[in-house]
């Protein structure tokens, strides 16, 4: 028997989709399974992925591949591990990365980059989280013996914490071509980049060909229930089969999850513009609230970040008056709130959290 729901919306006959009950706008990762994704899943043909044998788990490898135009791809349990699996492979315990301050792999993965990979974070804080070349050269360590050495710089595209921000192709191009002629790798946290390529309008395999490895979720946006991948070279990727398998990430009859991930890069990507729209719907609503502030120029994609200070309340308070009206949101620092808009939360839906907002603002 499944649990009762406790997203904003229920399936509807054909797989439409409507708002009841919570509206959940904390992030694109609460997204509950299509239809067509549950009965993919049911249907799947498995067999064992450690041992290479699960047909459903390799044509899900091979259509990222392609999509990616890469040699290969590799199926992870979460993004985390994709990311960790990839700074494994680029580098060895003593080693610095450079990182936007921000970044999700510098700030949310647990100090992983630390705690296992055994190398130090080097970052710069940018505010809309974009570096340049110019940002990033004065951070790369000078070859001496008895020092640590930059071996990777990592960015994230989009730019979660910097509020879905979006890079140039012309600035994350010169950045790869620069790192590679000082003999530095550069990898792609790619969670979001669909919603990039949506919104620059070009594809996955042009804002990511110069990258040397790329992870990006299957489990936020594109809303199938678990999974990340990888991609990158054939070699790179026989590599991090063994980095993933060190972490324990070795999966058995993992075909009944990759089968949800196929149904999502065939599927959701077409539809990411609406959570788009949507989140500028929110935002530009959000802007004519009483006491609360938008940076409008930072919303680009599906995720939104408002202020709070001139209400004279905190945000954990407001997103727990929320919280008790059945809306979802996070509050991220002490005056600031963040939003995300995703497929099972529709413009209804964004409305009616706008309205619990205005009437939780009015209240106090």
């Amino acid at each position: 028997m499944e649990p009762t729901p406790t997203t904003a919306t229920h399936a509807e006959p054909g797989g439409v989709r409507r708002t009841r009950g919570v509206i959940d706008l904390r992030s694109d990762t609460v997204t509950r399974p299509t239809p067509e994704m549950r009965r993919a899943m049911a249907e799947a043909e498995v067999g064992d992925d450690v041992y290479g044998d699960d047909p459903t788990v390799n044509r899900l490898q091979a259509g990222a591949a392609e999509i990616f135009e890469r040699e290969a791809a590799l199926f992870v349990p979460s993004g985390s591990m994709g990311n960790l699996v990839a700074m494994l492979c680029h580098t060895r315990p003593g080693d610095e990365i450079i990182f936007e301050e921000r970044g999700h792999s510098c700030l949310f993965e647990m100090a992983s980059v630390s705690a296992i990979a055994g190398c130090m974070p080097r970052t710069r804080y940018v505010d809309d989280g974009i570096l340049s070349w110019d940002l990033i050269e004065p951070l790369i360590r000078t070859k001496l013996y008895y020092r640590a050495q930059t071996a990777l710089i990592v960015l994230e595209n989009t730019h979660n914490m910097a509020g879905g921000t979006v890079y140039p192709q012309h600035i994350s191009d010169d950045i790869c071509d620069r790192a590679h002629a000082a003999g530095l790798p550069v990898h792609l946290d790619g969670a979001r980049i669909f919603n990039a390529a949506v919104a620059l309008g070009r594809s996955v395999a042009e804002l990511t060909r110069k990258f040397d490895s790329v992870m990006f979720c299957l489990s936020k946006g594109l809303g199938a229930p678990v999974g990340s991948m990888l991609v990158g070279s054939s070699d790179f990727i026989d590599a991090a089969r063994i980095k993933r398998k060190l972490l324990g990430g070795g999966m058995r009859q993992a075909g009944v999850l990759a089968a949800a991930g196929l149904v999502a890069l065939e599927k959701s990507p077409s539809r990411l513009h609406e959570d788009h729209e949507n989140a500028r719907f929110l935002a530009e609503r959000l802007n004519e609230l009483p006491g609360v502030r938008v940076d409008l120029k930072k919303v680009q994609t599906n995720i939104v970040f408002f202020d709070v200070a001139d209400t004279s309340r905190s945000a954990a308070a407001i997103a727990a008056d929320l919280a008790k009206r059945n809306v979802l949101c996070s509050a991220t620092g002490p005056t600031a709130i963040r939003m995300l808009t995703h497929c099972d939360v529709d413009r209804a839906g964004i409305e009616r959290g706008l309205a619990e907002l205005r009437a939780v603002l009015a209240a106090a």
